[in-house]
């Protein structure tokens, strides 16, 4: 015996390819979602979404430019009436998505403030915001990062309106709504308080030219060509030498952890009676600061922390914090500021396969190829 039965073919169901209209979400819910959304970066992607969600969503403070309006520098030493800005720019370093997996990673480390992720914003599509970047050999583009992982690295001051690019400034804040202002511009140290707003040069520095210049716990530090390091009071100016224990004739740099850490890095050949420089060889050294015994002390191992120096300054942080794959993992110096476009981090007790080279520094490790795309208006790097 046979049995049949008959087939009901399912109603097909109709699928709107509309948009839907998010600037119709209930305020509860608005409101509901502004308050789950922790990540500064998130905020701006829904501030993107329309011009309801944009009036929702206040603007991240931590994104915000703080800035001072000071005299210019270009009548020196006499008062000028015209103004420059001193702002506060923080430091962001961010993934591009590629297409393909096998396809290497890039990654941009630079400022991002509200003219560039919002006056510069495209919006083919509802959630969307762009950020302006510039690789070398191209124009100017627009770059949708939406979806990207931002992470904050530190914050950088920065003086607008007069020659900034010439400038290397560091702000201490002190009590209520005082601030001083320490510049370097060409070989000397000009000093700015609030109280005063004019610019002072401070008389006794050194005989060489400032190479770098860092704010650390109410002080001022700073560093010199002839390897010079001071301690500057920012109320009195009174200098404290910091040397290293073991001087050598080296590039020194400056990184702040926060306020945690005050790191020193000695970048130096180690064979300089050749005569040959070859920067693939140079070497570096580094040291914390014993802000209690007032002294360096050299280390071999920064836990997780990796140091970026060059352009936009000398940031450190965490590598928990990066991107997993971006290739540059704790305990390592990366350099952005190299001749050339191709360089490697550098590691502790690198074997070299020579017998004359000491283990106990830092040395280009060669395990990840970063290649420098561009370093202006950001620090473009592919890692490969």
């Amino acid at each position: 015996m046979c049995s049949s039965a008959n087939m009901v073919k399912p109603a097909r169901i109709k699928i709107s390819s509309m948009m839907p209209d998010w600037s119709q979400l209930p305020d509860e819910l608005l409101n509901l979602i502004s308050k789950n959304l922790d990540n500064c970066f998130d905020v701006l992607h829904a501030r993107s979404v329309c011009s309801s969600w944009r009036s929702t969503f206040p603007f991240p403070s931590c994104l915000l430019r703080p800035s001072y309006s000071l005299p210019t520098f270009a009548d020196f030493p006499f008062v000028s009436k015209d103004l420059c800005t001193l702002e506060k720019i923080h430091l962001f370093l961010y993934r591009v998505r590629t297409p393909a997996a096998a396809l290497p990673s890039a990654y941009f480390l630079g400022g991002i403030g509200r003219d560039e992720s919002e006056d510069h914003m495209e919006l083919p599509s509802p959630l969307q915001f762009s950020v302006r970047v510039k690789i070398r050999g191209s124009d100017p583009t627009l770059m949708n990062i939406v979806g990207c992982q931002i992470v904050l690295l530190g914050y950088q001051y920065r003086m607008m309106g007069w020659n900034p690019e010439k400038l290397g400034n560091r702000l201490q804040e002190g009590g209520g709504e005082e601030f001083v202002v320490l510049l370097n511009y060409t070989k000397n140290l000009y000093v700015l308080r609030s109280t005063e707003m004019r610019w002072m040069k401070l008389k006794v520095t050194s005989d060489a030219s400032c190479s770098d210049l860092v704010a650390f716990r109410g002080r001022f530090y700073a560093a010199f060509l002839n390897g010079d390091i001071f301690i500057f009071d920012p109320y009195s100016m009174q200098r404290t030498p910091l040397v290293p224990s073991e001087p050598r004739r080296s590039s020194n740099y400056l990184i702040p952890s926060g306020n945690d850490e005050l790191f020193l890095v000695e970048k130096f050949n180690p064979f300089p009676e050749c005569g040959r420089i070859d920067f693939k060889r140079f070497i570096c050294r580094v040291s914390r600061l014993d802000e209690e015994a007032g002294k360096w002390v050299v280390v071999s191992d920064l836990g997780d922390c990796v140091l970026f120096i060059g352009h936009f300054g000398n940031i450190c942080c965490s590598a928990k914090e990066l991107p997993h794959d971006c290739g540059v993992s704790g305990n390592s110096i990366l350099f952005t500021n190299v001749p050339g476009n191709v360089t490697f981090a550098y590691k502790y007790g690198v074997q070299t396969g020579r017998a004359e080279e000491d283990l106990n520094c830092w040395r280009l490790s060669r395990q990840i190829r970063v290649t420098i795309l561009n370093t202006f208006p950001v620090v473009a790097l592919r890692l490969e």
